[in-house]
């Protein structure tokens, strides 16, 4: 029987667009080839994108699938061990990952 390789991510492709590479956030914690600074930037960049939708949904634009901003949350504090939702900047974007 043969062994069963992995699937490795394109982490170029997933920073672009995670959500065409991942059913759910929390699917990004599950991957044991990611480190946990590259989960972290995949959920924030799923973050931004997720924003951007309710943002241009907000001003009468359409053209995207609503992003789970909720889920992202979720898994950004999972990985994070405690991520900070309490102080974020005053802006419909948040800057949750700001550095």
């Amino acid at each position: 029987m043969a062994a069963h390789k992995p699937v490795t991510v394109d982490l170029q492709r997933v920073l672009l667009d995670p959500a065409s590479s991942f059913r759910r956030p929390e699917d990004v914690l599950t991957r044991p080839d990611l480190r946990p600074q590259e989960k972290i930037e995949i959920l924030c960049r799923w973050a931004y994108d997720a924003t951007e939708l309710a943002v241009a949904e907000e001003e009468g634009m359409c053209g995207g699938e609503a992003g789970d901003l909720g889920g992202v949350i979720r898994a950004l504090d999972a990985v994070t061990g405690g991520f900070d939702t309490e102080h974020t900047a005053p802006t419909k974007h948040h800057g949750f990952c700001v550095r």
